[in-house]
C-alpha cells in the first residue's frame, strides 16, 4: 500500500530503507555468484627446446611394451645419461592422454616413477619429477589420484635447496589439488598448509609465483570454508599460519613489488574473502589498507604504460576490496583503512577507464567496489560529486545491462544520503539519462531506474516537473503491463503527476 507523505507517494512504512533493503538483497545475491564463479585451471612448466636440439625426438603415444622398456631403463640402466634419456622419453610420450591411460593402469609403474623420485642421483629425480608433471597435467581424476603415493615426497621436497625443483614440486601439487578430492583429503594430513607457509620466504620470485599459484588452487576447493582457511588450530590452516600476513607483505607497493608473484597472491586473497570464514582477521592484519594503496599504484602504472595485462593484478585487487567492505568490522577499523579520501575514487575511475577501452568485462568489477564504498558511506558520495564524476558515471550506461545496473545501484547510493546530494544530481544529464534506460528491455536495468527516480523525486519534487516535460510518462507507460514493475510505475506515474 502507498501512502501521501510530505507531498511525495512513498511505500508505506518502508521509503528509503525499503529501497535500500532491496539492494542489499540483490547485492547478497550477486555476491554469492561471485563465490560459485571461481577460476580453476592448471599450469604446465615445459622446456623442451634444448632437448629436441641434442635429439630431434617428438613425443610419440608410447604403448605397455616402450612404457615398461623406458622405465626398466631408467631403473636398471648401466650409464646415468641412458637412464636419464628413457625418463626425457617416456615424459614425452606422458604429453598424451592415451600413454596417461596406459601408465596409471600399468601395473608396478607408479611405484617404479616414485622409487626414481626418491632416488639419490639429482638428474633422475628431477626429470621423474616431470614425468609426475605431465602426469598431474591430466583432466582425468583417475590420473591425479594414481599419484597419490608421489606427495608425500612432493611435500618433502619443498623444503628442498633447489629452486628449479622446487618450483617443479610446487607446480605439480596445484594441478594434482584441483583435480582430485582424494589427493587433497591425503595432502592435508600430510601437511600440505605447513611446507606452503614454509615456502613463502623463499627469496625466489620463481618459487613464490609457484607457491602461489599452489596455494590459490588449494582455497577453490570446495570444502576450503570449512576445511582449509579457518583458523581452527596454529598452522594447520591458512589463516591460522603465517601465509595472510606473508601475502600482504607481497602485495606491498614498491619497487620490491613483482607483477606474477601479485596476481598469484592476490587470487588467494580473493579466494578466502569470497569464503567469508574470517575477513575480520584479515582487515585487522592490515588488508584494506594495502589493497587501497595497491588500487592507487595501478591507477599509476595504467596511466604510464599501455600494457594491458595489468587487468590480471586489478581484477583479484578490486574484488577483494568489495568482499572486505562488505564486513561489518569495516567500521569499527575506521580511519585505519586509509581510504577515506578522494584519491581512492579517483584512481578507481582511472581504472574504469582503462577497463572500458582494453577491457570491459572489467567494468563491473570496478563498479562493484564504487557501490560498495558509496553503499554506506557519504564521504566517498561526497568525493564522487566534487570530482563532477557523475556525467562519467553516465556514460557508462551503454556498454550493458550488467554495467548499468551497477551505475544505476551507485547513483541510488548518493541520491539515498538525502536532499543536499540530489542537488547535484538534478539539474544535469541525469533525468535524460533515466529516460534513456527505461526504453531498456531488461527488467532490472528499469527497475533500478525506477528506484532512482523515486529517490530523486523523493528528495527534489521539483524534478518530477521536468520528468514530466520530457515524456516521462510516456517512458512509464511501457512497463505497465509488466508483473515485476507495475507497483514502481503506478506510484512513481501518480508521484510524478500529484507530488
Amino acid at each position: 500500500m502507498w501512502l501521501r507523505r510530505r507531498g511525495c507517494l512513498r511505500p508505506a512504512g518502508c521509503g528509503v530503507e525499503e529501497l535500500r533493503r532491496r539492494r542489499r538483497e540483490r547485492e547478497a545475491a550477486l555476491r554469492k555468484a561471485r563465490r560459485e564463479q571461481q577460476l580453476i585451471s592448471k599450469r604446465l612448466l615445459r622446456d623442451d627446446a634444448p632437448e629436441e636440439g641434442e635429439g630431434g625426438c617428438v613425443a610419440v603415444i608410447l604403448g605397455q611394451a616402450e612404457i615398461q622398456q623406458f622405465l626398466q631403463l631408467a631403473q636398471r640402466g648401466t650409464e646415468e645419461k641412458e637412464r636419464e634419456r628413457a625418463l626425457v622419453s617416456l615424459r614425452r610420450g606422458l604429453q598424451h592422454p592415451e600413454t596417461q591411460q596406459t601408465f596409471i593402469w600399468l601395473e608396478g609403474s607408479m611405484r617404479t616413477l616414485v622409487g626414481l623420485l626418491t632416488s639419490n642421483q639429482a638428474l633422475l629425480q628431477l626429470e621423474a619429477a616431470r614425468c609426475l608433471h605431465e602426469l598431474s597435467h591430466s583432466e582425468q581424476s583417475a590420473v591425479a589420484e594414481a599419484c597419490l603415493p608421489a606427495t608425500s615426497y612432493l611435500l618433502t621436497y619443498l623444503s628442498g635447496h633447489s629452486s628449479d625443483f622446487i618450483e617443479l614440486c610446487l607446480y605439480t601439487l596445484g594441478n594434482l589439488i584441483v583435480e582430485s578430492e582424494a589427493v587433497r583429503r591425503q595432502l592435508l594430513p600430510q601437511g600440505i598448509v605447513p611446507a606452503l607457509a614454509a615456502c613463502v620466504q623463499s627469496p625466489h620470485v620463481t618459487v613464490l609465483e609457484a607457491l602461489g599459484y599452489a596455494l590459490s588452487q588449494l582455497l577453490q576447493a570446495k570444502e576450503a570454508p570449512e576445511k582449509i582457511i579457518p583458523s581452527v588450530s596454529a598452522g594447520s590452516s591458512v589463516l591460522g599460519s603465517t601465509l595472510p600476513q606473508h601475502m600482504l607483505q607481497l602485495l606491498q607497493p614498491g619497487p620490491k613489488l613483482n607483477f606474477g608473484v601479485a596476481v598469484e597472491f592476490a587470487w588467494c586473497l580473493h579466494y578466502i574473502t569470497c569464503s567469508q570464514v574470517n575477513n575480520a582477521l584479515l582487515i585487522t592484519h592490515g588488508a584494506l589498507s594495502t589493497l587501497g594503496l595497491l588500487l592507487l599504484d595501478l591507477a599509476g602504472a595504467v596511466q604510464r604504460t599501455e600494457d594491458a595485462g595489468l587487468e590480471l593484478l586489478a581484477c583479484p585487487v578490486l574484488r577483494c576490496l568489495s568482499n572486505l567492505l562488505t564486513e561489518a568490522a569495516v567500521g569499527a577499523v575506521g580511519e585505519q583503512m586509509q581510504l577515506r579520501d578522494e584519491r581512492v575514487v579517483a584512481a578507481l575511475f582511472i581504472l574504469l577507464q582503462f577497463f572500458l577501452q582494453k577491457q570491459p568485462s572489467l567494468l563491473p568489477e570496478g563498479l562493484w567496489l564504487l557501490n560498495n564504498l558509496t553503499a554506506n558511506s557519504p564521504s566517498f558520495c561526497t568525493s564522487l560529486l566534487s570530482l563532477d564524476l557523475i556525467e562519467p558515471l553516465l556514460q557508462l550506461l551503454p556498454v550493458s545491462n550488467v554495467v548499468s545496473v551497477l551505475v544505476l545501484t551507485v547513483l541510488c547510493n548518493v541520491a539515498e544520503k538525502g536532499p543536499a546530494y540530489c542537488q547535484h544530481l538534478w539539474p544535469g544529464p541525469l533525468l535524460c539519462s533515466l529516460l534513456g534506460t527505461l526504453a531498456f528491455s531488461d527488467t532490472e536495468v528499469v527497475g533500478q531506474s525506477l528506484e532512482l527516480l523515486q529517490l530523486l523525486f523523493l528528495y527534489r519534487p521539483e524534478a518530477a516537473q521536468a520528468f514530466l516535460q520530457q515524456s516521462g510518462l510516456q517512458a512509464l507507460e511501457r512497463h505497465e503491463k509488466e508483473a515485476q514493475l507495475q507497483d514502481r510505475v503506478h506510484a512513481l506515474q501518480q508521484t510524478a503527476l500529484h507530488g
